[in-house]
């Protein structure tokens, strides 16, 4: 997420009440994720495991839980709670705002596209020309989609990420403050669900097709030209790279790539990267030859136990 303005070191410290270490005049151009981080970007830590990572990071801004040397040419701002002060950025930054209208008046939206009855569409949504956006779907704020995109009924884009922080007394969410963006010539089934980054954006590419009941998660990126079958499930921060293929009730960790052109076969658990230009099958995921091969071998089990008695 970036901001509307530069702000200062200074500025951000006062913002969520915190002490800083650099100069207060650094500057301060947004905030994201680790994996997305870009130089002026703030990013947050709050676990030792992490501290390294975060500091050596593109982010040249760190929220950090514990004063520690600051690498050169950074700037640290130091928090007793970084998840809860980076929830206090975006909701500053980008705050809950209330739908007055079915289509809000903010909206946008381009020549010859069709907007069917009882659809919610949100503030400073962006939808192109040529759409059809079929009854009962809710596009949520400041999402944006391309021309010629197709979305059947019940369909929800934008949604908050499923992520938490666990407390002693329960569930701490973390804010979302990210957009889908959704590109031209894209199709997507009934009933599925898109959640929105957390402060960046989780990406559909043009010419994707998605059948019903399909979750997206947050921060996703997904390519051009890729199917993916009735019922899969794709965590948050996966990479999905052009024309692939995912069969029915396929599901993903988190964080992971799936290569150009893969194909993965119906309900297989893809639990690591993948390279692309393969067919894969099962849980552990390998390729469906190698795979096919050991379940046929299962098979003979009870013949080769017979053949040493």
């Amino acid at each position: 997420m970036k901001f509307p303005k530069t702000f200062s070191l200074k500025e951000i410290a006062q913002i969520i009440d915190c002490d800083f270490v650099g100069d207060e005049n650094f500057s301060v151009l947004g905030m994201n994720e680790i994996h997305v981080v870009e130089p002026g970007d703030i990013v947050f830590v709050d676990h030792p495991k992490y501290y390294d990572k975060a500091l050596q990071s593109a982010a040249t801004i760190i929220l950090i839980n514990k004063e520690v040397d600051c690498p050169e040419g950074k700037a640290l701002l130091i928090s007793t709670d970084p998840f809860r002060d980076f929830n206090k950025l975006t909701q500053y930054f980008k705050p809950f705002q209330v739908s007055t209208s079915a289509i809000s008046p903010t909206a946008t939206i381009g020549s010859n596209t069709v907007i069917q009855p009882n659809c919610c569409i949100g503030n400073h949504v962006q939808i192109g020309s040529n759409c059809l956006i079929h009854a009962n779907v809710t596009i949520y704020d400041h999402c944006v989609i391309g021309d010629n995109v197709v979305i059947q009924s019940g369909t929800i884009i934008g949604a908050d990420a499923f992520y938490y922080k666990k407390r002693p007394e329960g569930f701490d969410q973390l804010l979302s403050g990210g957009r889908v963006v959704i590109e031209n010539h894209v199709g997507i089934g009934a009933l599925c669900t898109i959640d929105r980054g957390v402060t960046g954006d989780t990406t559909i590419g043009a010419g994707t097709k998605i059948d019903n009941q399909v979750h997206v998660g947050h921060d996703t990126i997904i390519g051009k030209k890729c199917l993916i079958a009735a019922q899969t499930g794709i965590a948050g921060c996966v990479v999905i790279e052009d024309e692939v293929t995912l069969w029915g009730q396929v599901g993903t960790t988190s964080g992971i790539t799936i290569g150009s052109k893969a194909v993965v076969m119906g309900q297989t658990g893809v639990t690591k990267s993948i390279e692309g230009g393969k067919t894969y099958f099962g849980t552990p995921i390998e390729e469906s030859r190698e795979k096919l091969k050991q379940l046929a071998n299962i098979k003979r089990i009870p013949e080769i136990l017979d053949r040493i008695k």
